[in-house]
């Protein structure tokens, strides 16, 4: 398999995951006396929770495609690592719909928000150790000769954005909000022009 096809089979997965994202926002069908602004207005957890997940996903395709144009051929253990990878993505709407969900009731707060933060961090892993194996163990598959001390930098970058999805898993405890927040706050900084330059020049 070429990297063209993975890299084609990888957008198509991407995309359904980040599509997945609107469908789930539900269109308010029992006001129980109220007017329609208001109802739209009390699903507010849905479209924050849409907008990070949207964010991060589109975050994760921009890094994905920066990692992959950087071989030249692909190996089996490539393909079954992109395959965790693109399995962790596409878990991401179930994430996105329970936190929107649980995230205004008594109950199931602050479950749902460490699921959500969760399934980032795996995701985070499942980047780091194919970019890991990339970089490290499969160098010779590179299109261009990178330095060690380089491939060492780009990897760090790489997975730097796990730490904060693990402290969000422990806030989920504290407060689900605070979850929420902490993920849309990496999501942000990500998609700053300075972090998308860095990824796309590594």
């Amino acid at each position: 398999m070429g990297v063209g096809r993975l890299e084609a089979f990888s957008d198509g997965v991407i995309a359904v995951a980040i599509t997945l994202l609107a469908l789930q926002i539900g269109v308010p069908d029992h006001l129980h006396g109220h007017s329609l602004a208001h109802a739209l207005l009390a699903n507010w957890s849905h479209y924050a929770a849409y907008v990070v997940s949207f964010t991060t996903i589109g975050i994760i395709w921009i890094n994905h495609h920066a990692m992959i144009s950087r071989l030249k051929r692909i190996d089996q253990s490539i393909l079954l690592l992109n395959l965790v990878l693109l399995m962790t993505i596409a878990v991401l709407p179930f994430a996105t719909d329970l936190i929107a969900t649980y995230l205004g009731r008594p109950t199931g707060q602050s479950t749902a928000a460490a699921v959500y933060a969760g399934c980032f961090m795996l995701m985070g892993v499942a980047f780091g150790a194919l970019n890991r194996h990339i970089l490290i163990r499969r160098a010779e598959l590179l299109e261009e000769r990178v330095p060690l001390a380089e491939r060492r930098q780009i990897l760090r970058r790489a997975i730097a954005g796990t730490i904060p999805y693990l402290a969000a898993v422990g806030l989920a405890f504290v407060s689900a909000y605070l979850t929420l927040i902490v993920c849309g706050v990496v999501a942000v900084y990500y998609a700053l022009p300075a972090a998308s330059r860095r990824a796309f020049v590594d």
